[in-house]
């Protein structure tokens, strides 16, 4: 059975999708999953336009649906009795939806998801893809879903493809009389009497610095068309953020309205079960009172309704200065070395005078380097607090043009905001993505309930108790790094960074004071390692940013803001960060654009100078490309190529080269990877004769197989992965060009030697067997054994992927899964009690009483003791 269903309390745009459903899978049944707005359901009572027939959801048999078609929705907790099945293995899941992605949205196997106006829309495109016919009633309908979504046309979340379906559906013959009539209704009175009560109730509450009105009203009986009602409420008074309680029928509803980018208010109504979008939402609250609901909904939005911006929202921190004392000279060496275009000149922490790159310039241009800074200083400027609002900062970067404002706090410089900040914070909102090499400007919300689900109670309990020890200290703690990119792609990773905006080792210390734990600290870079008794362990650092004094090098570390310490990341995917402090748990901090990449599967640096600074970004590029299946952004890949063109690495240690290589080689398929660095011309940094040709590429491919397969017998027998493939790539250099790429890569000489000595080995091997193989000969098991066994376990998984012999292949096969642990019952000591001798003769004993339980001579211990007599000659 397939079945078409949307979510419950369904509307207009769901009553629309369904039947555009219907169309693309004629044999579905539609099936409402709970009840419909009250204007739906008169729709239905009225219209005579089609027969259209649903089922109801008590005849349908949940075991036999093969195929679940869902529209307008995707949230498990929105569809009713359909989520008792929704997570069904096997059960095939389509999906059209046009609402924001939740922490409860459900996966299908094929989904069409775009944030347009409405779900009907996207089902359009697929109809008229597909040339599906539609009627002047259906498209009637559909008609009517597009304006219900869309407020008319006029809601910000309307876009351009809304606009095109509904010229269409009038081409097809819509009636547009049908529409006006439900849409243009009438005031009923008993709406003019709500719609008077929400305006006597109407009250406004400050939250987070953002003028938030609740309304609220009783009716004896059902009053439709409630969204109207809000609507003109929010118009009347001009409210940017309106929500609205209405009881009545033994239920509550819920609807919000937003203008303002502060307040989502479908992230408060996913709170009380039900969706929508940023501007527009709605619920049904069920088992509460109005009091109940109404001091619900206040305790919801404090938690979730964003802050206006203040000056330290947007200040960055620390800041460099210059003393008015120092040479022009010395100032444009700090402007260079941190790319900056202005500092604060300050004097016994007072800011005394702003100094520009573009001043310093031209007076060394003009011979003035040994010039002082106070002397060409400017003077006149204006400072802030950390709490001056945006209109403050505005007017003085906008109105007055200083690009550059200090933030004081008792007399004392916290901060600077840049022209930069405040262009960022203009642009949010307005666009989706900038150039890759540009910073974006920061995004957050809340995934508290992500957390929630992915991670294990014990994970979480230590989350939130960092946050604690936090605030203790006065320090913001956050989580970083992989764990928070893997957490928003769902993959599992425990492995926990966190990042101290304070002092790193001081916090592991009064945590180890706190909790049962250890620690270990390196003071130099302000980092330290939480070690627990289960063997978990998590990194903490103080915040920091790193000064590069020449391509390549190692960095200069100093102490910086979060911000600081995600930028000096190597990707945006990389950059995200979780608030752990109580106030803001589970805030996730997106200052680069890292949410956006991650969802459009794209790997960017963060500025156009990160592979000069660092090359070894360019292998964990290609890594984290291949181990997610992204794909590395088209400017990345430009200055990738401008690196390597550059030599950048002939500056690189060959440690650093190494032990990218190996992390690479340690990837569950390391094979695209290795081709992407013959992609871009990496191969020849390590031996100018190494190439990946089509004969190299079947050898990886036939190691990748055996290692594989070494794997799934479940040895426990511990080998290095990396190294089978670094065989692989050697094996066709000489051994004097062996022997060059050891000493790029800093192998030190028992590693050269080891290299080296066990290819030869593995060589020897191989004409051993085939010289086997030539004569004719099948070696006994203990030949076999004696040949291989000296070898190591990455030599022989190398020889038995490099081998065309299929015969070879089984004789190595047949060491690992046979011979390899085959011990003799007796021991040392057994044999003296039988009366041999002490010395070469137990020894010797030994080794023959093992290849003859090799080659099944000797089975029991009566065997082996008989076999000792007889060749030994003992009693």
């Amino acid at each position: 059975m397939e079945v078409i269903t949307t979510h419950t309390n369904a509307d207009f745009d769901s009553l629309a999708s369904m039947l555009a459903a219907k169309k693309l899978y004629p044999g579905a049944v539609l099936v409402f999953p709970g009840s419909q707005e009250r204007s739906l359901r008169e729709f239905f009572i009225h219209s005579t336009l089609y027969a259209l027939e649903v089922e109801r959801v008590k005849n349908i048999d949940l075991r036999e649906i093969d195929r679940l078609i869902l529209v307008d929705t995707r949230q498990i907790s929105r569809i009713g009795k359909f989520s008792e099945i929704a997570l069904k293995p096997g059960l095939d899941i389509h999906i059209y939806d046009h609402h924001p992605p939740s922490s409860e949205d459900i996966r299908g196997s094929y989904e069409v998801i775009s944030e347009v106006g409405s779900t009907v829309t996207l089902l359009l495109d697929t109809l008229r893809e597909k040339g599906v016919e539609i009627t002047p009633d259906e498209a009637t309908v559909m008609l009517l879903g597009i304006y219900e979504d869309t407020g008319n046309l006029t809601f910000s979340s309307a876009r351009e493809e809304d606009f095109r379906a509904a010229g269409y559906l009038v081409g097809k013959g819509a009636n547009l009389n049908i529409l006006s009539n439900v849409i243009t209704k009438e005031l009923t009175s008993e709406q003019i009497f709500l719609l008077n009560d929400l305006i006597q109730s109407a009250t406004r509450y400050d939250v987070h610095g953002i003028d938030v009105v609740i309304a609220q009203a009783t009716a004896d009986q059902y009053v439709g068309d409630i969204a109207i009602l809000v609507h003109k409420l929010k118009d009347m008074e001009n409210l940017d953020v309106l929500f609205v309680l209405v009881q009545m029928e033994g239920r509550i509803y819920l609807i919000g309205r937003s203008r303002i980018e502060e307040v989502n208010v479908s992230e408060i109504a996913t709170e009380f079960g039900g969706g929508g979008h940023p501007t527009a939402a709605s619920a049904t609250i069920k088992a509460m009172s109005l009091l109940e609901a109404h001091g619900h909904l206040l305790k919801v939005l404090r938690q979730f309704v964003r802050p206006r911006r203040v000056a330290k929202d947007l200040m960055v921190y620390p800041v460099k200065t210059v003393g008015p004392d120092r040479t022009l000279e010395e100032a444009g060496e700090i402007l260079s070395r941190y790319l900056l275009d202005m500092l604060p000149v300050s004097q016994e922490d007072k800011v005394v005078g702003l100094i520009s790159k573009e001043v310093v310039d031209r007076a060394v241009h003009h011979g003035l380097k040994d010039g002082l800074v106070k002397d060409y200083m400017t003077t006149e400027f204006s400072m802030i607090s950390p709490e001056a609002p945006f209109s403050r900062i505005q007017e003085l970067v906008i109105g007055q043009n200083q690009s550059l404002i200090p933030v004081i706090e008792q007399g004392r410089l916290v901060g600077i905001v840049t022209m930069g900040e405040v262009l960022r914070a203009f642009h949010e909102g307005m666009m989706n993505s900038v150039r890759e090499s540009q910073p974006l400007h920061v995004r957050k919300r809340m995934i508290s309930k992500l957390i929630e689900e992915r991670f294990p109670e014990r994970i979480r309990s230590l989350l939130t108790e960092f946050g604690r020890v936090g605030d203790d200290l006065g320090y913001s703690i956050f989580g970083v790094g992989g764990f928070v990119r893997d957490l928003l792609m769902r993959m599992e990773n425990f492995d926990i960074d966190i990042v101290v905006e304070g002092d790193g080792i001081r916090f592991a210390e009064e945590f180890e004071k706190r909790f049962p734990c250890r620690i270990r600290t390196h003071k130099k870079f302000g980092t330290a390692l939480i070690l627990f008794s289960d063997g978990l362990k998590v990194d903490v650092a103080t915040a920091r940013l790193e000064v590069y004094d020449s391509p390549a090098a190692l960095p200069t570390v100093e102490r910086g803001s979060i911000k600081a310490d995600l930028y000096r990341r190597d990707f945006t995917i990389n950059t995200l960060a979780i608030q752990l402090n109580p106030r803001a748990f589970g805030e996730l901090i997106d200052f680069f654009g890292g949410v956006k990449d991650i969802k459009e599967k794209v790997i960017r640096v963060l500025h156009n100078l990160s592979f000069v600074e660092d090359p070894t970004r360019i292998y964990r590029a290609i890594r984290f490309e291949q181990r997610f299946k992204f794909q590395i952004g088209k400017h990345t890949q430009n200055l990738i190529k401008h690196a390597v063109k550059m030599g950048i690495f002939d500056k690189l240690s060959g440690g650093r080269i190494l032990s990218e290589f190996i992390l690479i080689c340690q990837e569950e398929d390391p094979i695209p990877a290795l081709k992407r660095m013959r992609d871009f011309n990496l191969l020849r940094f390590l031996h100018p004769q190494l190439k990946l040709d089509d004969e190299k590429i079947s050898l990886f491919e036939q190691i990748h197989h055996v290692i594989s397969w070494f794997d799934l017998l479940f040895l426990e027998e511990r080998y290095e992965r990396w190294l089978v493939y670094f065989y692989g790539l050697i094996d066709s250099l000489k051994e004097e060009e062996n022997l060059e790429l050891c000493e790029r890569l800093a192998m030190n000489d028992r590693q050269k030697k080891s290299s080296m000595e066990r290819k030869r080995q593995g060589d020897l091997v191989l004409l051993q067997i085939f010289s086997w193989i030539n004569a004719g000969r099948e070696p006994k098991r203990s030949e076999i054994y004696t040949t291989l066994s000296p070898l190591s376990t990455e030599v022989k998984l190398f020889i038995m992927a490099k081998t065309t012999q299929t015969v070879t292949r089984r004789y190595i096969s047949l060491y690992f899964t046979q011979l390899k642990d085959t011990k003799p019952i007796l021991r040392g000591r057994d044999l003296v009690q039988m009366g041999v001798p002490p010395g070469p003769s137990i020894r010797k004993g030994l080794e023959d009483l093992l290849k003859a339980r090799l080659d099944e001579q000797v089975i029991t211990r009566q065997d082996e003791l008989q076999y000792v007599s007889k060749s030994l000659k003992v009693n």
